[in-house]
């Protein structure tokens, strides 16, 4: 018997492989272990874990398909959200989660050691401080969206690169100067859930 986290995703992906499966039932597990040692998610949040966090990281696969050998990179990964959930729904992409708190990147590190993963590693450093290029930026809101494209975009080459960013409420005021090309999907046309109900996935093309 699936549990009841599992059976939320399956809902709304129900292609899942069995070791998908496997996985995401394991972040059940391995995210209240790594939460009592390291303070990632609030405990009343952890019981919701499933639907604010994995299933939200999921939101973005909602509106995008990543083509195998993609290269993404996590920008604030904090405890490991949208980057692990991505990473284990894209096995033949990879990813690279980065934040600037050392602790959070250890448990990120525990996680998907955790999970075996091959595809999705984590570093401490901040964006600006980064040099690596990708393809494609992801995050989960960690600020406005004209200061994170400015502390990102040389994350992946000019004109080629995408991002698409978790944020919620009304937005029409932080992407008014913003000069790229935006989309904003809305997540409750994807997820009944009452949570996602003002909850978007923002389009950037870079």
């Amino acid at each position: 018997m699936n549990s009841p986290g599992l059976d939320l995703l399956l809902r709304y992906f129900p292609s899942l492989t069995a070791q998908q499966r496997t996985h995401f039932e394991q972040l059940g597990t391995l995210y209240p272990e790594w939460n009592e040692r390291i303070n990632l998610i609030s405990r009343k949040d952890m019981e919701n874990l499933y639907e604010r966090h994995i299933l939200h990281a999921l939101g973005i696969a909602k509106v995008v398909t990543f083509q195998a050998g993609t290269r993404i990179i996590d920008v604030g990964t904090g405890g490991g959200f949208p980057l692990v959930p991505l990473a284990v729904l894209f096995p033949d992409c990879s990813f690279h989660g980065i934040d600037g708190i050392g602790k959070k990147i250890t448990a990120v590190k525990g996680v998907v050691e955790g999970l075996g993963l091959t595809n999705c590693t984590a570093e401490q450093v901040r964006s600006t401080d980064h040099t690596e290029r990708y393809d494609v930026i992801v995050s989960r809101a960690v600020t406005t969206l004209p200061e994170f494209i400015r502390d990102t975009k040389h994350l992946v080459p000019i004109r080629q690169g995408m991002m698409y960013y978790l944020k919620g409420g009304e937005l029409a005021d932080e992407i008014l100067p913003v000069r790229q090309a935006v989309k904003v999907h809305e997540l409750k046309e994807f997820f009944s859930e009452e949570f996602f109900a003002t909850k978007k996935v923002v389009e950037v093309r870079l």
